[in-house]
């Protein structure tokens, strides 16, 4: 029983200032995503700190009709959890940016070309200050209006961007798609099925680990998806494989195409729930989930904490979790509706 319950903890993680500002010219701009590039955007790869002094790497996009004078809307996007920019963050961005925003697609701390060490570890808190550190660079970039930012944060990162707009004032919209509260997920597993002796147990095992990490001067890794699939897989688990470990979605810096999150990662989450200040969020919030997926219930049991007019839901016919990644084969992106989100809220005609 403490095994299942371990590994299910550890899968959940798997699956699911000015002159801090850089023009990152030592960066790599070499077109590296898992979509394909537009001619209507131009991209340029940026660096800033957030406020634990991590270096936080990010892909700049702007529209090429965008003139040296003009300030825009701006959006700083990331997610899902795992990912890097180089996947589903980064078609978000490109294809807002078409639409006539700046976005930055970005990689948390401790993941992708981001620093942090050691690698591979997941906080609630720092997570959360991500976007916040994402919100500073665009307040000072020449051609954003600091008074019209919005984020958008997907799967694990749409409850962290949830939990960014109940602290940052200076967030005028909020999009969390195919949400997970990855502190829930951690603490209670799936549809909350793990109770308090079990996840007492789960504790018991995961610090257990921690004494045997320091005794081997390295951090053990969670399991992660595997390299081939047997068929016998729950569908959740097949989506993410579809993803992550095909050329539709899979690249070597993803945790969750080509790597492990650190075991001991889950404590912190276990710890520290998000989104308990949620209902204090005044700016907009739009919450968009797959009719389908596993995990809608996080996107509407958040949504029913939200208080105000400004508040939406919107459920995506037929599509699941990993639909809303990349749109799937359904198209399923409602892009029109977040753009027309994002245009409402942050006062742009």
């Amino acid at each position: 029983m403490l095994k299942k319950i371990l590994l299910l903890s550890t899968a959940l993680l798997i699956l699911t200032g000015w002159n801090l500002i850089s023009s990152a010219k030592c960066l790599n701009n070499k077109w590296d995503k898992v979509f394909a590039k537009s001619d209507k955007v131009d991209v340029q790869k940026v660096s800033f700190k957030n406020r634990f002094g991590i270096t936080l790497v990010g892909d700049l996009y702007t529209p090429k009709t965008m003139m040296k004078n003009d300030r825009l809307p701006a959006i700083a996007i990331s997610g899902p959890f795992g990912a890097v920019k180089e996947q589903s963050s980064g078609l978000y961005a490109l294809t807002l940016a078409q639409r006539g925003f700046v976005t930055l697609a970005f990689d948390p701390s401790y993941t992708g070309e981001s620093s942090g060490s050691p690698r591979n570890v997941a906080s609630p808190d720092i997570n959360t200050e991500d976007f916040s550190a994402a919100v500073d660079f665009l307040s000072n970039y020449k051609n954003v209006d600091s008074d019209k930012i919005g984020i958008l944060g997907i799967c694990g990162f749409g409850g962290f961007a949830i939990n960014a707009a109940a602290i940052d004032t200076r967030i005028k919209a909020t999009t969390a798609v195919t949400m997970y509260d990855m502190t829930r997920v951690s603490a209670k597993g799936y549809n909350d099925s793990v109770d308090e002796n079990a996840r007492y147990e789960m504790k018991q095992a995961l610090n257990k680990q921690r004494t045997q990490d320091f005794k081997m001067g390295k951090y053990l890794g969670a399991d992660g998806l595997p390299e081939e699939l047997t068929g016998n897989e729950p569908q959740f688990v097949k989506d993410y494989w579809g993803y992550y470990k095909t050329k539709r979605g899979f690249h070597a810096r993803s945790i969750n195409s080509n790597g492990k999150w650190n075991m001991t990662s889950s404590l912190s989450l276990i710890n520290q729930p998000i989104l308990q200040y949620s209902p204090e969020i005044r700016s907009a919030v739009l919450v968009v989930h797959g009719e389908k997926a596993h995990s809608r219930y996080f996107g509407e049991d958040a949504f029913k904490k939200l208080k105000g007019d400004n508040k939406e839901l919107l459920i995506i016919k037929g599509a699941n979790h990993v639909d809303l990644y990349d749109g799937g084969d359904k198209n399923a992106i409602p892009f029109d509706k977040i753009e027309s989100f994002y245009k409402s809220n942050l006062g742009i005609n």
